[in-house]
């Protein structure tokens, strides 16, 4: 099993980009706070898995790159996407979990609503385990959040107060993308790889997908499992997103990104940045040497790392100064948006055909 494990910074210099809504006992009813890890050293900022997620769907959605997304069907309190892996990539990349209701009521409502003449017809419960894996997205350093006081006073009478936290940070997440499970569909009857029933699968044999007999599974041609994958990766090289953008308009494009295809899904990235006494971001060099050491023969390719000019350059100095003493020639420093296409590129090599197996 391959993965291509990362980790990614976010520069948020003013910034509130995940909410948790009203706070209760503020000084305006209407104040909105930021969402916070409360810990004994004090507040870390952060933005939720979920959040970052969307980002990245709407990114891929709405960036003119080809992606295909799913249709979302609305089922009263219930929404789901088509959860066919074969025909939308966001359904085998990010998962899925589809049961219908065999209601008498539910099953007329769905064949009158014309909205789903497309729809594929789902005969069982079908999941998926999402293969792209993110974690949530943490302040390297508490900080504490700035209460920002303002009033709408564009009309006549009393203005309107209102409040809103933000926070000056860096956000860094994990994320990992599991190789082999993309592209490839299993059909055994066990919850989380059900991921085609019997109209999928015929699905699959129509589209002459790859059968897989020992692994009960079907996967598609090696060159649309890799546009896949190539695409998710030159999506997160151009995230937009989060809230409060019209006030504290923040680049959440990673300013700074480490990956490698490993074997297992174990990250061997976590603990290369850390923050200094002062909160703010550091390389930590030992950490990184160590993980080169200990992970040698987990690690399958280069070492990408998206390093934006202009942000830390004095900690990006000290990894240069390390590559130059040590005479590392399998760690590679480009922008970030060339470090995810440099991986693309690799992923696309026949001669590393073997990381999607």
């Amino acid at each position: 099993m391959s993965f291509i494990s990362g980790l990614l910074l976010i520069d948020a210099p003013a910034s509130a980009l995940n909410n948790l809504g009203s706070i209760q006992g503020a000084r305006t009813d209407n104040t909105v706070g930021v969402k916070v890890i409360k810990a004994k050293d004090g507040m870390y900022p952060y933005v939720s898995a979920q959040a970052f997620r969307y980002w990245l769907r709407t990114t891929l959605e709405n960036g003119g790159l080809g992606w295909q997304p799913a249709p979302i069907y609305r089922e009263e309190k219930v929404a789901y996407t088509d959860a066919n892996p074969i025909l939308w990539w966001d359904d085998d990349l990010f998962g899925y979990m589809r049961a219908p209701s065999k209601r008498t009521s539910a099953v007329e409502k769905r064949a009158a609503d014309e909205s789903r003449a497309s729809e594929t017809p789902t005969t069982d419960t079908v999941t998926r385990v999402s293969p792209f894996r993110m974690s949530t997205l943490v302040s390297i350093a508490p900080v504490t959040p700035t209460e920002d006081f303002g009033t709408m006073s564009r009309h006549e009478g009393d203005p309107v107060p209102h409040e809103h936290q933000f926070y000056r940070t860096t956000l860094k997440g994990l994320f990992s993308l599991d190789l082999g499970a993309s592209g490839t569909f299993s059909y055994r009857r066990k919850t989380g790889f059900r991921n085609l029933d019997d109209v999928r699968v015929e699905l699959a044999k129509q589209q002459g997908l790859k059968h897989l007999a020992e692994s009960k599974s079907y996967q598609l041609p090696l060159e649309q499992r890799v546009k896949r994958i190539s695409t998710l990766l030159e999506g997160l090289a151009m995230l937009e997103g989060g809230a409060k953008q019209s006030l504290h308009y923040t680049d959440i494009a990673p300013a700074l990104v480490i990956m490698a295809v490993t074997k297992g899904g174990n990250h061997i990235f976590g603990h290369v940045i850390g923050a200094t006494g002062r909160g703010l971001p550091e390389f930590k060099i030992e950490a990184f040497a160590e993980a080169l050491t200990v992970f040698k023969g987990e690690i399958l390719s280069d070492i990408y790392i998206g390093w934006v000019k202009g942000y830390l350059d004095d900690e990006r100095s000290k990894l240069e100064s390390f590559i130059a003493e040590t005479g590392a020639r399998n760690i590679q420093i480009s922008h970030p948006r060339d470090a995810f296409k440099a991986i693309a590129v690799a992923l696309q090599t026949a001669e590393n055909a073997g990381w999607l197996e």
